[in-house]
């Protein structure tokens, strides 16, 4: 079968889904944005894949990612990225992906990168953010905030797991901190996370991403 493509939602009326869709034997595919389970499993549990090409937003492929690992495939699919809008993509900044992004996805080399995960259920693969937050923050042992700060972000770390920058504003500029490790914990006022520009439907007083003990082969 080659290389599975799923186009996400409207990433199908994109130039860069046509050169896709025309650049490979394989049937590209057409699922809804941020796809669950029944857009999705049934596709990747096809027989023969030998790489998965996502063309969508950072939302689209975590929860193209997140199927992944729920029916145990983070080690043996490769996984290749085009976005919609690179300027606006944290994967794309993360992964290293060049102008030459669709050949890249289509016949790149594949480099493990960490995978994140966090307690609600959900996967990281760009970026984190809790805004506006107050409470007591912990970087595995360290603390990264105990009071307020106006806004903390976590990536995927190639090397750690995971990066959190705390932000704090000050009297002439914004003062940035980033601290490294395998995990983040959140004990805070109620705020709401957001997942790769997904917000939770909830408040949360504590929330924890931490870096999953498989990597994501990701095609960079």
């Amino acid at each position: 079968m080659g290389a599975l493509i799923l186009g996400c939602g409207s990433a199908v009326t994109s130039g860069d889904w046509q050169k896709l869709a025309s650049s490979t034997a394989s049937e590209p595919h057409e699922i809804p944005a941020t796809p669950g389970r029944n857009d999705v499993d049934p596709l990747l549990k096809a027989d023969g894949i030998e790489r998965l090409v996502v063309h969508g937003t950072d939302a689209d492929l975590a929860a193209i990612v997140l199927r992944l690992m729920r029916i145990e495939r983070v080690t043996d699919l490769p996984v290749g990225y085009v976005p919609v809008d690179r300027k606006q993509s944290a994967v794309a900044r993360l992964w290293g992906l060049s102008t030459r992004i669709v050949d890249t996805a289509l016949t790149g080399s594949v480099r493990p990168f960490p995978l994140v995960r966090d307690d609600a259920g959900g996967v990281l693969v760009g970026l984190g953010v809790v805004p506006a937050v107050r409470g007591t923050v912990y970087c595995d042992d360290t603390v990264a905030l105990r009071g307020a700060a106006d806004r903390i972000e976590v990536v995927p770390h190639a090397d750690k797991g995971l990066a959190v920058t705390v932000a704090r504003r000050g009297l002439l500029r914004t003062r940035t901190t980033t601290i490294t490790g395998r995990a983040v914990q959140f004990g805070i006022d109620p705020t709401a996370p957001i997942r790769d520009g997904v917000t939770h439907p909830r408040p949360m007083t504590r929330w924890t991403w931490y870096r999953h003990t498989e990597d994501l082969l990701a095609i960079r």
